[in-house]
């Protein structure tokens, strides 16, 4: 288990480049396993949980190509579906919750898939029938091995498409979906469907191999079924909760960053959110400036005069992976703000690290907590800690380096699962902070 080491309370200065996004990485590799033609991807992250699943790729047989930094040629033609059943697959897939949506793609060009139950953060209850009820919709038959925690599907011959409702605006539910029937048999309608612009992006780069998707951006996606699908390039957007992330860090060590390239029209809610903190945001272009915040900044109230509260919805709601930033961003603000984590009950308890820390937060239960900010009138203490996952971890980062002092993050792997080259980067913002 790695560690970083931080000597924070350093003021940051310079400008960064947000990595491709992550969540639209894993959507659109499993993708080219939807054609026996090349798709050629770019600006896809350097992180564990993308290199993972591209690494379970040229295991099943996809013939892999590094063109460029972040660009790389996938071709699916011949695959080796027995891999499937090795226990190389069980241990490699269950370790990375973005496996799942193999399943799409396999299920529907080749007949038949099967996943262990994968693993990812543990942030609570994190259920799988969406993705299976829905995929037994277009014909498809499951078989759940309990013993094993394996998922096995397969159809007899080509999908039929059908009406589709689902229970929760699942991200990779609505993925693995729309890959089934993008060559099913037939029309296709999906509603309640997720609307992110990954989501988005994973539509438009189908479009552009042939598929026939519609009402790409609403929660109600239309699909005509085709016989095949060819080869295309696809770019990867710049990741908006890493750009979230930057927001925070500038914020909590009143720094002066620029983000390069964030494509504001794909941010959705986030700079306002930050704006709601308090936090000054800039655009320029297609920049944001985040200045340095020499006074602090001020929690925003409602009309009326009560709290403020922030929560996480669906797309276009907040992201609830941002969730864990703004609530540390709180810490050092001006006036008091209460956090409503609303889709996962085990994502705050990572707070009882920051009360170690000096933070007011009372945590009301699984899903909520209210913070009062300390305005900088004091610091953060420094401390150990361990990384419990992705957001958490990330959120305790900018803790540690608005602290003065030297704190230990353990367990650093976590933060290398979604953020790329973490350390390095902010090196040269002017960070003091080594991985030993």
């Amino acid at each position: 288990m790695s560690r970083i080491k931080i000597n924070g309370g350093k003021k940051l200065f310079g400008e960064i480049i947000p990595q491709g996004a992550k969540n639209e990485a894993l959507q659109v590799i499993c993708a080219s396993l939807l054609t026996e033609s090349d798709i050629i991807i770019s600006n896809i992250p350097d992180i564990i949980d993308v290199n993972k699943l591209i690494k379970i790729l040229e295991n099943l047989g996809v013939k892999i190509s590094k063109i460029d930094s972040g660009k790389f040629s996938f071709n699916s033609k011949n695959i080796n579906l027995e891999y499937l059943n090795n226990s190389d697959f069980a241990n490699d897939a269950k370790s990375l919750r973005g496996s799942i949506m193999l399943v799409g793609p396999l299920l529907s060009r080749f007949g038949s898939a099967s996943i262990p139950r994968p693993g990812g953060d543990k942030i609570g209850r994190r259920r799988l029938d969406t993705h299976f009820d829905n995929l037994e919709k277009l014909g498809a038959k499951l078989n759940y091995i309990s013993e094993e925690k394996t998922y096995s599907i397969e159809s007899k011959g080509r999908l039929i498409g059908a009406e589709i409702l689902l229970d929760e605006a699942s991200v990779t539910g609505t993925a693995n979906i729309i890959m089934a029937s993008v060559l099913a048999d037939g029309y296709t309608a999906i509603y309640n469907a997720a609307c992110e612009p990954y989501v988005q992006q994973l539509c438009l780069m189908l479009n552009k191999m042939g598929a026939n998707i519609s009402g790409i951006g609403s929660n109600y996606i239309r699909i005509k079924g085709v016989e095949k699908l060819n080869g295309t390039t696809h770019a990867i957007l710049p990741d908006m909760i890493e750009i979230g992330s930057w927001i925070g860090l500038a914020a909590m060590t009143r720094s002066k960053l620029r983000i390069k390239n964030v494509s504001w029209d794909n941010l959705g809610q986030i700079p306002d959110v930050f704006r709601k903190l308090g936090i000054t945001i800039e655009k320029d272009g297609d920049d944001m400036l985040i200045p340095e915040h020499k006074s602090g900044y001020s929690i925003t109230k409602y009309i009326d005069g009560s709290i403020l509260t922030i929560s996480d919805a669906p797309w276009p709601g907040f992201s609830p992976d941002l969730i864990s930033v703004v609530l540390v961003v709180a810490t050092q603000a001006k006036g008091s703000v209460l956090i409503h984590q609303k889709m996962f009950e085990s994502r705050l308890f990572f707070v009882d690290k920051l009360i170690d820390m000096g933070a007011k937060i009372i945590l009301c239960d699984p899903h909520r907590a209210s913070i009062i900010g300390h305005n900088f009138e004091s610091s953060l203490k420094p401390t150990t800690m361990t990384s419990p996952d992705i957001r958490a971890g990330i959120a305790l980062l900018i803790a540690a380096l608005s602290a003065n002092g030297e704190s230990i993050i353990q367990n650093v792997e976590q933060i290398d699962r979604g953020y790329e080259d973490i350390v390095e980067r902010l090196k040269k913002l002017g960070a003091e902070i080594e991985r030993i």
